[in-house]
């Protein structure tokens, strides 16, 4: 069962949710920049992310399933959208999307194989991917308070065999938000203070695990060895995310 859209939109609109939003999309940004010109999908509910990423992308497209209800996208950019999807067929062409981010997806499909499957069928080749799923080990997996708390956490090792066994090959890998999942003043102002501690004490212990990878034609078994490559990205908040959370 699938968080509905009012819950999804309440918790991104709290301080909680606005400093996990900040963290994951600086994770974003830093991997992927401006994204300019490129096609994107959200999946899940990746509005937050997809965000960050302003007016740069030519096209941002957010994929809802139909169980989180109706959606308010204030994405007014020609060419943006938002629409209802089933689980697991995605209404696009094969190989449309050159970067797809998966926020609050893969933790509640019924059929994670199924739905990474179509995710490379509308990938276009040599396309880049980011799942982003709440870590077992972490404590936001515990926190049902939050969209993280919610449906099957994953490891970051169970995510890289999904996506080797996919034909994605993992290109890097990274861990967000250390900071405890409390809607306080202290923790959410910090939150990236909280980051660059939980980093050096406890790499393990975030509350999201991110991978990307990159689609390919053929990947060989043993092919999505994790390259570490986000984890040393600077942790400063985004321009663009600070510019828009001052208005």
């Amino acid at each position: 069962m699938r968080q509905d859209a009012v819950t999804l939109e309440r918790f991104y609109a709290s301080p909680l949710g606005r400093a996990a939003s900040r963290v994951i999309a600086g994770k974003l940004v830093d991997l992927w920049g401006e994204a300019h010109g490129l096609t994107m999908l959200g999946l899940g509910y990746a509005i937050p992310a997809l965000d960050a990423f302003g007016t740069g992308p030519g096209r941002r497209i957010a994929a809802i399933p139909y169980e989180h209800g109706p959606v308010s996208w204030q994405a007014s950019e020609r060419g943006n959208a938002s629409v209802a999807v089933g689980d697991p067929r995605l209404p696009f062409p094969d190989a449309f999307f050159d970067r797809v981010i998966v926020l609050h997806g893969l933790e509640e499909t019924g059929d994670p194989r199924a739905y990474l499957r179509e995710i490379w069928r509308v990938t276009a080749p040599e396309g880049r991917i980011v799942l982003a799923a709440a870590n077992r080990a972490g404590l936001w997996s515990r926190a049902t308070q939050t969209p993280f708390g919610q449906g099957r956490p994953w490891t970051r090792s169970q995510l890289s065999n999904l996506l080797a066994s996919g034909l994605f090959q993992v290109t890097a890998s990274s861990s967000a938000l250390y900071m405890p999942p409390v809607s306080h003043g202290l923790v959410t102002s910090a939150a990236e203070g909280w980051e660059a501690i939980g980093r050096m004490l406890t790499p393990g212990f975030g509350g999201v695990v991110l991978i990307e990878a990159v689609k390919r034609l053929y990947a060989p078994p043993g092919g999505g060895a994790v390259a570490p490559v986000t984890e040393r990205i600077r942790i400063a908040r985004p321009a663009r995310a600070a510019r828009r959370e001052e208005h």
